[in-house]
């Protein structure tokens, strides 16, 4: 699954290549699996709207969107106003000459394990696993691709993670979210209720560079190795962004490029192979279901 730096990447890309475009039409599959709000909803939120920002929350990728009034040089009567609004009928959008931008609602996209966002030419193959297609006013389309449909599309007001963002958290924060915690360290760092998009490989990087074994309980860390841990988890994210994210499994960002931070995993996926500092051999154990890698002479 993409974590924090794979998506922050992708947002990035898509915000480069799309914001200002405009959708002007969307095309929706059969499977309802992908879909958190309804077909109807999330059509009648996107079409028509302008991409006004992309941009990573947690682990999903929003799009702000902006829906255009009419500015005018003089003013109207209230019903003539009313009537010279946008005009829709089958799928077309005429539009006032000169438009505001407004504030409005947001597309919000979770890759989920295999999902892909694509910009494409409307030339280009349309994959097996498509689910979405925005058509946008350039010409190019938006493409939601995801074999494992474990991916979500959605819409909404004002889209909140329900943690912390790890790049923004201050020590007194971080401290105090984990202090006292009876579950491992591990699983504290990929609760998303606490931190919003730190996933398996970079709590490993981070809890290897802390010195922190993953089945440590929170609450048997100081303050002083939490402190040293608030570092390390941003030092890996940030160093992980400029890398492009990992590419361990089926991962490219929005361009189709790979990302390189794999090649400076430490511990994570380095199960029996000599540990880069001290030569101990790694290790992996399972907590809570989920993969574990650390080096048993440089983590306590």
């Amino acid at each position: 699954m993409p974590e924090l730096p794979e998506v922050e990447t992708i947002a990035r890309g898509l915000d480069k290549r799309v914001r200002g475009d405009v959708i002007e039409s969307v095309w929706l599959g059969p499977k309802p699996q992908p879909l958190k709000s309804s077909a109807a909803e999330i059509i009648s939120v996107l079409e028509s709207a302008r991409i006004a920002k992309v941009r990573r929350v947690g682990k999903h990728i929003v799009f702000d969107l902006e829906h255009g009034r009419p500015t005018r040089s003089r003013k109207k009567p209230r019903n003539e106003a009313l009537n010279s609004a946008f005009v829709i009928s089958s799928g077309a959008v005429d539009k006032p000459a000169s438009l505001a931008p407004t504030s409005g609602p947001q597309w919000i996209v979770h890759l989920g394990m295999t999902g892909r966002m694509m910009v494409c030419t409307p030339a280009e193959a349309i994959e097996k696993h498509t689910h979405a297609i925005a058509r946008l006013a350039s010409g190019r389309e938006l493409r939601f691709v995801d074999p494992r449909r474990f991916g979500r599309l959605s819409v909404s007001q004002e889209f909140r993670a329900a943690g912390s963002e790890p790049l923004q958290i201050g020590a007194r924060r971080f401290i105090d979210l984990l202090r006292g915690r009876k579950t491992p360290i591990k699983s504290a760092l990929l609760n998303q209720k606490l931190l919003s998009g730190v996933g398996n490989i970079y709590a490993d990087e981070s809890l290897f560079r802390a010195g922190i074994r993953p089945r440590r309980r929170a609450a048997s860390l100081t303050r002083d190795d939490l402190r040293r841990l608030h570092g390390t988890v941003k030092e890996v994210l940030e160093e992980a962004i400029a890398l492009g994210g990992s590419s361990v499994s089926d991962y490219v960002d929005a361009d189709g490029e790979e990302g390189f931070f794999q090649l400076q995993h430490r511990v994570y996926g380095r199960e029996g192979e000599p540990c880069l500092v001290c030569k101990t051999a790694v290790k992996r154990v399972v907590i809570a279901g989920r993969s574990s890698h650390y080096c048993p002479k440089c983590q306590k």
